[in-house]
């Protein structure tokens, strides 16, 4: 079996369970599902500059920026208030770096912006679920 076609395989794979993870969480978990699913594209996109492999940077940012664009959807900016806006902001700002990072092949823009999304993450993690 080829590389590819076990790649592939894998990726199917993966694929049938994230879905079934998905139906079956909830919306807290789902927002956490998103920004290690952002992490993982951003993280993948770095080792591919890395090895000069700029298709596979250019799919894995643009995975990143439509995890960015969900969590965009998910806020509720009429209730959410400041926090809402701030984060509204910080996504669109994150948007804009992977764009440059896409641009430039820079890696240190990869780390600001898995940064961001790690403060983000942790925050959201210390919320308690029944609180969601």
């Amino acid at each position: 079996m080829s590389p590819q076609m076990v790649r592939r395989n894998a990726n199917q794979y993966a694929a049938v369970h994230n879905e079934s993870v998905a139906e079956e969480a909830s919306p807290h978990q789902l927002i956490q599902m998103l920004m290690n699913g952002f992490l993982m594209r951003v993280n993948t996109a770095k080792g591919a500059v890395l090895r000069n492999d700029y298709q596979e940077k250019s799919v894995q940012i643009s995975k990143a920026m439509g995890i960015v664009g969900g969590l965009i959807d998910g806020l509720n900016l009429e209730q959410g208030g400041e926090i809402a806006e701030n984060l509204n902001n910080l996504y669109g700002y994150i948007i804009q770096r992977l764009f440059q990072a896409t641009v430039e092949n820079d890696v240190e823009i990869l780390d600001e912006v898995s940064g961001l999304m790690r403060e983000v993450q942790s925050a959201w993690d210390a919320i308690p679920e029944m609180l969601q």
